[in-house]
């Protein structure tokens, strides 16, 4: 994992993103998904671009069953952005970089 991605689980996801003073961009993942190995690379990339301005991080969906189900995370990858402790925007599938970009501004 890149060095400014958070690794977000069940347990850490209330101090992690709801209680962040800055915004959370959560990758909801999974190992075996072909998709969320194609945006890998770019969310690695805007985590470096943005370090200090967004906290971003993943969240493996089968290691960490709860925190996906109260989001109603129903396909992987999806992105969440968090601002506040509340769900501010959200992204599903494999998307072009410009629509992954526009989630951190």
């Amino acid at each position: 994992m890149a060095e400014h991605m958070v690794e977000f689980s069940d347990a850490t996801f209330e101090t992690e993103v709801l209680s962040s003073d800055i915004p959370v961009v959560v990758d909801f993942t999974a190992t075996w998904c072909g998709p969320c190995k194609k945006i890998a690379p770019i969310v690695d990339d805007l985590a470096g671009q943005y370090a200090g301005k967004v906290k971003v991080g993943k969240l493996d969906i089968d290691a960490n069953p709860n925190t996906p189900v109260k989001y109603r995370v129903r396909g992987v990858p999806t992105l969440i952005l968090f601002k506040d402790g509340k769900e501010a925007s959200r992204l599903v599938g494999a998307v072009p970089k410009k629509r992954i970009e526009a989630l951190f501004a």
